[in-house]
């Protein structure tokens, strides 16, 4: 006993008035793993309530963030006290180099503060679909600095959070499960309008990822310059990957215009010659 005694006080570093013993050490250890037991028991059990109660799993994650943060902060502190460093004087006597710090890191705490109010807010949660800046993302993550995505290329993007709080972001996920999405397409003067409309009301509920089909419909829009402009709309819950949803559709919809003899037109341009341009145009050759 005496001997192990001993071996706890044994001094590591003594700089000062502070000295780092083994049981120093031992502490700092012991501080740390029941830190990341309690996360655990934690996560655990936000996990099961989402189970029970139908707690989404973006609501779990941010509150679970939340917490973490909150007590990773007070075992720093502990572990700060433990060491012999008194936070609450570390704190005085550093006021002037933090307010110098933040003045020169404005950008990392307006994300810093950004990442909080996504969590508390869960304006935006895990696997909820955005619009930023034109590319449409799907959330993976939400950090206390940055969020991380994944756009429709399968590509990682790492996303300031303040991009997301202080721009416009359109939520796909914000409201449904599906979202309303359209295709346009014109075909030429002399179609059968109401046979076009059945076919793209057919091409789009052919395809799997659509649901309702009451509520699928196309629509003559306008009379264009060179087609009869049509939108077929319709509902759907692949919301990431619609752009290959429209494309399926839309090969659907060619076979059909082909096997019905519908024609798409492209814009065409005639010429008119006048009469005395003609005339001057022969004499020359």
């Amino acid at each position: 006993m005496e001997t192990l005694k001993n071996f706890l006080e044994f001094e590591i570093i003594s700089v000062g008035e502070y000295k780092i013993r083994v049981y120093t050490l031992v502490t700092i250890l012991i501080i740390f793993l029941i830190t990341k037991l309690v996360l655990f028991l934690i996560k655990k059990t936000l996990f099961l309530k989402r189970r029970f109660k139908k707690l989404d799993r973006g609501s779990a994650y941010a509150l679970f963030q939340i917490i973490s943060y909150v007590i990773w902060v007070i075992a720093v502190g502990f572990i700060l006290e433990t060491i012999g460093v008194k936070v609450t004087v570390l704190i005085a006597g550093s006021a002037a180099l933090l307010v110098g710090i933040g003045l020169g890191l404005q950008q990392t705490f307006n994300d810093v503060i950004s990442g909080i109010i996504l969590l508390s807010e869960q304006s935006i949660k895990i696997d909820d679909v955005l619009e930023i800046d034109g590319d449409i993302v799907k959330i993976q993550s939400i950090g206390l600095r940055t969020s991380k995505g994944l756009n429709t290329n399968d590509i990682s993007i790492i996303i300031p959070n303040s991009l997301i709080t202080t721009n416009k972001v359109i939520n796909w996920s914000h409201q449904t499960k599906k979202t309303r999405f359209r295709i346009d397409v014109g075909v030429a003067y002399g179609s059968d309008v109401d046979l076009v409309i059945k076919i793209l009301e057919e091409s789009a509920f052919e395809h799997a990822d659509i649901s309702d089909r009451e509520l699928t419909e196309a629509r003559l829009v306008n009379f264009g310059n060179s087609s009869l402009d049509f939108q077929v709309l319709f509902f759907s819950k692949n919301i990431f990957r619609i752009n290959k949803v429209k494309s399926d559709i839309r090969r659907i919809i060619n076979q059909k215009f082909t096997e019905n003899k519908i024609a798409i037109p492209f814009p065409q341009m005639d010429l008119h010659l006048k009469s005395n341009y003609t005339k001057i145009f022969k004499e020359d050759q």
